[in-house]
């Protein structure tokens, strides 16, 4: 099957389940969940677009994507006594992406050569360093944060008051999904991205360096890394060290994995179901015989699932 019309079945799969799933919420009365889980699942599809462009380039699961994340959250909270929420947004988003480019620079690329084993459990312990750090200079407490914008009850959907802050969560997750297809698609820079991760040494033959791809590929999922933490962070009103790996890192990796590890539009839309399906199993009456945080256990159900029944995912390519 051509790579288009195997695209475009894969998200019709996905927008069809989504869509049957939205039905079922709405009939058995848990409309409350489904807008939720949508807007939750958006935070979870940024993350994990960022997991699929370093899988996509790299072959590699980067641990370190959520903790891109939470950098920008603590450089706008420390910015935001000092300067404008604006300026403080910005300069949260230049740290997540120095962040990004320092850790391809002395961490990956030197790992460039080994095996994609080493660089995973590398990119882990980069993780573990910056939360360690987070503790050591902000301690473990947790701390408030403002929203971008105050406004809670902007709208109302299906009963659920809809703030500004996931009002914008939601368009920059819309913007991302156009900006990025036309990137990938359209531009050189893009094309020459997709080309490196599919043949890497006929990519160099042509004159184009595939480690300084890396480095653009590294900075730009940093970017969105950021963008996740900085928008999506602030709305729960505040955080502890390590926020978005603990809270967000499995359901973005299970996002991106449902989605299909290789596919950009696939880590939206699985962003938005696993966002809907952990909301169901926090709110539901079905799941209340489960101890703890039942809609953490179902999301790992779901990995494990897909991991067994469909390894490549609704969009992704078996191999």
């Amino acid at each position: 099957m051509p790579d288009v019309l195997r695209d475009r079945a894969g998200v019709a799969l996905g927008a069809g389940a989504l869509a049957l799933i939205a039905v079922v919420l709405i009939a058995t009365g848990e409309k409350e969940s489904l807008v939720i889980g949508v807007i939750s699942g958006a935070a979870y599809g940024l993350l994990a677009l960022g997991l699929v462009l370093i899988y996509k380039s790299s072959g590699v699961f980067n641990f370190a994507q959520g903790e891109f994340g939470t950098i920008a959250v603590y450089v706008l909270y420390l910015l935001h006594f000092e300067v404008p929420y604006g300026l403080a947004l910005l300069g949260a988003l230049v740290a997540a992406v120095v962040f990004g480019l320092l850790l391809e620079r002395l961490v990956i690329r030197p790992l460039y050569d080994s095996s994609r084993v080493i660089l995973l459990v590398a990119t882990a312990g980069v993780a573990l360093l910056a939360i360690s750090v987070e503790i050591w200079f902000g301690d473990a407490q947790g701390k408030t944060i403002d929203r971008a914008f105050p406004t809670l009850d902007r709208f109302s959907i299906l009963g659920v008051q809809v703030s500004d802050q996931r009002l914008l969560l939601l368009g920059v997750l819309a913007t991302l999904a156009v900006v990025l297809a036309l990137f990938f698609n359209r531009t050189n820079l893009g094309l020459a991205v997709i080309g490196a991760s599919q043949e890497p040494t006929a990519t160099e033959l042509v004159g184009i360096s595939v480690r300084r791809l890396s480095t653009f590929t590294w900075a730009l999922a940093a970017l969105l890394g950021g963008l996740a933490g900085v928008i999506a962070v602030p709305d729960s009103g505040g955080f502890t060290p390590g926020i978005l790996t603990s809270a967000f890192l499995i359901p973005a990796f299970t996002a991106a994995v449902l989605g299909g590890m290789t596919s950009l539009p696939g880590a939206f839309l699985g962003g938005v179901i696993v966002g809907v399906i952990q909301a169901v199993a926090t709110s539901a009456p079905l799941f209340d015989f489960i101890p703890g945080s039942a809609g953490t256990l179902v999301v790992f159900v779901v990995l494990v699932g897909v991991l067994a029944i469909r390894p490549q995912g609704l969009l992704g390519r078996a191999a």
